[in-house]
Order: C-alpha cells, then sequence, then structure tokens
C-alpha cells in the first residue's frame, strides 16, 4: 500500500498556565481536562507517540508507520541522519497565565545529560489579547556570574527582553536562548523532538495539590546563551499565493503560505516529508491517489514518497509548511 498525508490524533496537555482557547477558538475538545496548555499534534516522543486518525493505516502510531516505510515517510536523507526517529514535534500553546521562564539545551548537552535531541525552536503567533507579551532573551550583554548576580539578587526581570507580542509574529528561539510565552497568547510551535526543559523560575506558583514546580537553577547555567542580540522578532514581507520564508536553521525550515487560489507543490529532490499546519481557512491537500481535507487546527504529514500535489482553497487558506532543508 502506498502513503498518503497522515492526520493524527491530538494529544492534550493539562497545564498549570492553561487556558480555554484550544476549545473556543481551533474547536478541539479537550474534555474532561478543566483546560488545556498545549495539544501536540505530531510526536515521536516516547510516551507521546502520535496515532494515525485517517485512511488505511488508522490507528497505527506515527513509530509503526516509519518502521514500515522509513524512506518512504521521512526520506532517504532524513532518515540517513535520523534513523527511524521522527525529527519534529508540531504543538499548539494557549497561555492564559505567563508560562515559567525557561531554557533548552542544545543538541550536545541534550546528548550528554539526557541521551536526547536538544530543542531548538519557533513560534507562530496566532492570535493574541490586546497587550500580550512574550519573552525571548536578554536585553544586555551577561556571562554566567553577572547573570547569577541579578539571579540571586531577585532582580531576573530587569535583564530580560520582553517583547509586544501579535497575531502573525514570529519567533525563532535557538536552544539556549532564555525565553517564556506570556499570558494572552495562542501560538503554533514547531520545534526539535525533545521534551527537555530546565525551568529557570516559575513565579512561586503551586499546583492543585499546593507543591511548587521543580526549577533546575544549576542545570540551566550552561545551557544558557548569555549574549543580547540585536533582534529577537523575525521579520518576513507577508505575501498572497506564494511561499514565503521565515525560517530556515539546520533542524527545520518553515514557510508561510497565505493562498487565495490553488497552489501547485512539486518538491522533488528534497528528499525529506513536509508538514502544514493549518493556521486560518480550508484547503485541500489533492494528490494523485486522493484529497486530504485541512481546516483550521489541523496538522497533516505528506509522506517525502509524494512529491507533487496541489493545495486547493476555494474560500483561503493560511499554512505553515515545515521541513528539513537540505
Amino acid at each position: 500500500m502506498g502513503l498518503y498525508p497522515l492526520k493524527f490524533k491530538t494529544i492534550f496537555k493539562d497545564k498549570i498556565w492553561g487556558g480555554q482557547k484550544i476549545k473556543s477558538i481551533l474547536g478541539k475538545d479537550f474534555s474532561p481536562l478543566p483546560n488545556c496548555g498545549e495539544t501536540w499534534e505530531l510526536s515521536g516522543v516516547k510516551g507521546n507517540i502520535s496515532e494515525v486518525t485517517n485512511g488505511e493505516l488508522a490507528g497505527k502510531l506515527l513509530t509503526d508507520v516509519i518502521a514500515a516505510s522509513p524512506k518512504e515517510l521521512l526520506g532517504e536523507r532524513i532518515h540517513s541522519t535520523y534513523g527511524e526517529e521522527f525529527p519534529l514535534l508540531i504543538k499548539f500553546i494557549d497561555a492564559a497565565d505567563d508560562l515559567s521562564i525557561q531554557v533548552h539545551p542544545d543538541d550536545e548537552l541534550a546528548q550528554k545529560r539526557h541521551n536526547s535531541f536538544g530543542k531548538t525552536e519557533m513560534w507562530y503567533i496566532m492570535q493574541a489579547d490586546e497587550g500580550a507579551t512574550l519573552i525571548s532573551g536578554f536585553n544586555q550583554d551577561l556571562d554566567k556570574e553577572s547573570y547569577k548576580k541579578y539571579f540571586d539578587e531577585g532582580k531576573l526581570n530587569d535583564i530580560l527582553n520582553r517583547e509586544e507580542a501579535n497575531a502573525g509574529d514570529v519567533f525563532f528561539l535557538p536552544a539556549g536562548r532564555v525565553h517564556t510565552i506570556g499570558k494572552g497568547l495562542l501560538l503554533a510551535e514547531i520545534q526539535q523532538t525533545s521534551d527537555v526543559t530546565y525551568r529557570i523560575y516559575d513565579f512561586d506558583r503551586t499546583d492543585a495539590e499546593g507543591n511548587k514546580r521543580e526549577l533546575h537553577l544549576e542545570e540551566s547555567l550552561d545551557a544558557i546563551d548569555y549574549k543580547k542580540y540585536d533582534q529577537y522578532k523575525t521579520p518576513y514581507l507577508d505575501k498572497q499565493d506564494e511561499r514565503v520564508g521565515i525560517v530556515s536553521c539546520q533542524y527545520f525550515s518553515t514557510n508561510k503560505l497565505h493562498l487565495t487560489e490553488n497552489f501547485a507543490v512539486d518538491h522533488s529532490g528534497l528528499d525529506c516529508f513536509k508538514i502544514y499546519i493549518c493556521l486560518d481557512g480550508k484547503a485541500t491537500v489533492a494528490f494523485d491517489g486522493g484529497k486530504e481535507s485541512l481546516a483550521m487546527g489541523d496538522v497533516v504529514l505528506v509522506p517525502a514518497s509524494i512529491e507533487k500535489y496541489q493545495i486547493e482553497t476555494s474560500g483561503g487558506v493560511t499554512l505553515l509548511e515545515s521541513y528539513i532543508g537540505k
């Protein structure tokens, strides 16, 4: 049986800071959870493996599909680098309150400490309440000693770079960049397959049992990039009916597609899968063998073996297109 564009069962995550937008905006019912902070839409993380919901492979786990057809799904190039591990993790995140201030280790440190990939990621802001902000990086150059001094004196806020965030904004977060998602933001997150987070500060919050969440202060010191950067928000020029590149790094490339008409895709020679995240509107992925629909909040994985297809839309659609570039 040939592979086809795959859709997956949403994995819902109850978080202390989660809200209702996963249901009210994205239309995903997370009951019986009281709120939902994250959905994992496409995951190869152990214990959270995505399950196919469409077509003949419905009920199969992502890992089963890869094991049966590794080069067809991933692409020979990706398979030779990652083996049978799916290299990307796709989430939606709804912050009704600020997330903890945190950092993720790079590949080298994560491999050494956790036998894991590091975590470089990007955010695309889907909806923002008025005045919503986030933290990305520092507002001044630091080193480990000066950072510790600010931290020990309770002045972490003095050195963090806070940015206004609005719908359509993009933030690229390489491993090592201190960050947090601020309350009032709904976003799509594309990241390396990793669940390693070092929590630096959590606003002294307690869970339902009255316990504070674990912090990782010492572990984080060797993971942090202490430099200040000139620009933390990723600039791009929004255009209709063409592919707009917004992020390109060694771990993934992401384009934005704002389509008002049908759009032909030909990734011959890429030798990699493609992931489409539907931000708004509706579309159909039409390929030689069938069609797969997409609506707001849907994610579809197009196998590497399907190199030519068409994204069809009548009322317009906005998509993120992610893959691993050469």
